[in-house]
């Protein structure tokens, strides 16, 4: 239950203001069909946080030893300073038709966005962690629905209310917090 509940905490407090969240607004505005978005999100980061976990944890098998826990805690802590930078998503002033439906547009592109972002990476992280892929990939996709479903409901509504920069500052400090605690246990302080 631990790595359930610290993916899904780290991860939808990672993903407010992230790309893949602007992503998710963006789609919500040029769709107007928030059910199959919701559908594609789910689908992509299913997939991708699965392979995500799958190699934390079998790097982690491969690797296990005091070093390795100590870049993993190293990589949490990482992950607090990256999370302080805000994420934009670029603005393409000519949007493009529609090439397949919202299910589809939001499935590739969730994927592909997620590539090698913050949430992905905290999964291999979490994935290293705990070993327990499907505890970690039930979490990290229920943080990402936590964090994205709003956003596709409320769209821009919802950038005007939610201060952002206090929500990186909580993801930082969750980050900072378990990348000590990781170093704290490997050093043998806790």
């Amino acid at each position: 239950m631990e790595a359930l509940f610290t993916s899904t905490a780290v991860v939808a407090l990672a993903e407010i203001g992230d790309k893949t969240q602007l992503l998710a607004i963006v789609l919500a505005t040029r769709f107007k069909k928030p059910l199959p978005i919701i559908a594609g999100i789910f689908v992509a980061t299913l997939a991708n946080h699965f392979l995500a976990a799958l190699v934390g944890s079998q790097v982690a098998s491969i690797l296990d030893g005091q070093w390795f826990r100590f870049l993993i805690a190293a990589s949490f802590i990482v992950m607090a300073a990256w999370t302080l930078i805000p994420d934009k998503l670029d603005d393409d002033p000519e949007p493009k038709p529609a090439r397949f439906g919202a299910f589809v547009a939001t499935t590739i592109a969730f994927f592909l966005v997620e590539m090698g972002d913050k949430t992905q990476i905290a999964t291999i992280a979490l994935g290293a962690r705990f070993h327990d892929v499907i505890a970690v990939t039930a979490g990290t996709t229920l943080g990402m629905l936590l964090a994205n479903v709003p956003a596709v409901f409320l769209g821009n509504g919802l950038l005007k209310y939610v201060p952002l920069k206090v929500v990186r500052y909580v993801a930082a400090g969750l980050f900072l917090v378990i990348g000590l605690w990781v170093l704290g246990q490997t050093a043998g302080w806790i």
